[in-house]
């Protein structure tokens, strides 16, 4: 039998003139962005349109001014003004539907569990969560995660669609509050690997390259903070890097950890460096492929390492999906030493 999920939200009556309302966060929505919440239960406003009122200071939350980035709370209020056509919040959202098979590649795809946190190998080729054009999504499916648990696992960071990889989930409101904090505050630990066409020189190192959003031909993307294209002022990203193995000066199986958790910082940073990820067109253009190489994306999130609430501390590790481990044998690569944190040091 299919899994099926549905979402419901608490909200205050409609004000009698069809004016300002105040809403109080639910326990369930602890830690969500504010324009995803925003994009949740309002799904008509546009992004654009909810900027404006935040910029105008009409989107309040416990009656301050706040940007969409922002996390809320439980039991914050947040203050919606009359929105017009997309003045009421969706209704009930229609049921979605996690096939036999889909749930059974999710839970074949834990690597740890717990009362409070669920470690998955997130596939590449999976979105994390829902977009314009993308209908499957991890975020539509983690009540075939839930084991019997009452609440729905939530998510705590994110990973690329093409990136593979580990991927935490919290079980509980709190436990996804606490995990969370961990990436704010930098105390989590990610290792990264990657094969590159071409070798990194040196073969070890730190790129301290700040990114911004800007555009090229149309398409929007992430890349070095100060040049022409760059749309927005640039902010610290910092990357340490080590090459495992390479086979001469045609590729490289490189370990990565980002200090920073800035959009496609692993990605820029080696484009940047002359050397882009094998299959990553997308900032690579077609020096990111070679010939009789499979085109998927080569970015595999190895290893995190971080501190949980009960003074333990979370050590996970995934295995790479196939198509990386067909190109570690094409060129030989070992992964001896692979695994080892990176520091400033190395």
């Amino acid at each position: 039998m299919a899994i099926a999920r549905r979402r419901m939200a608490e909200w205050a009556p409609d004000a009698p003139d069809g004016g300002v309302r105040s809403v109080t966060v639910a326990a369930s929505e602890a830690e969500l962005r504010l324009d995803r919440w925003f994009k949740r239960h309002f799904p008509d406003l546009s992004h654009g349109r909810l900027e404006k009122l935040l910029r105008k200071g009409q989107i309040r939350v416990d009656g301050k001014r706040v940007k969409s980035g922002q996390r809320l709370a439980a039991g914050q209020v947040v203050r919606i003004p009359p929105l017009g056509a997309a003045r009421r919040p969706a209704a009930k959202r229609t049921t979605e539907l996690v096939s036999d098979s889909d749930a059974q590649a999710l839970q074949d795809a834990v690597l740890y569990r717990d009362e409070f946190v669920i470690a998955i190998n997130k596939p590449a080729g999976l979105a994390v969560q829902g977009g314009t054009g993308t209908r499957r999504h991890l975020d539509g499916m983690l009540d075939a995660l839930r084991f019997g648990s009452s609440e729905r696992p939530r998510l705590v960071h994110r990973l690329d669609r093409d990136t593979s990889g580990v991927l935490i989930l919290g079980r509980t409101a709190a436990a996804t509050a606490a995990l969370a904090r961990s990436f704010r505050q930098r105390s989590a630990r990610k290792l990264y690997w990657a094969v590159t066409v071409g070798t990194p020189a040196p073969h070890a190192g730190r790129i301290d390259q700040a990114l911004a959003k800007g555009s090229i031909r149309g398409g929007e993307r992430m890349m070095a903070a100060g040049s022409e294209e760059a749309g927005e002022p640039g902010r610290k990203a910092v990357t340490l890097y080590r090459v495992i193995e390479h086979a001469g000066k045609e590729a490289a199986l490189v370990a990565l950890s980002p200090l920073t958790g800035r959009t496609h910082q692993l990605r820029v940073h080696l484009s940047g460096r002359g050397t882009p990820i094998l299959g990553d067109g997308k900032y690579g253009g077609s020096d990111a492929f070679l010939p009789g190489r499979k085109t998927k994306l080569h970015l595999h999130a190895r290893r995190l390492v971080m501190p949980t609430e009960s003074g333990q501390t979370l050590d996970i590790t995934a295995p790479p999906p196939p198509h990386m481990t067909e190109t570690f044998r094409f060129f030989g690569f070992g992964t001896k030493g692979a695994d080892t944190l990176l520091t400033e040091d190395d």
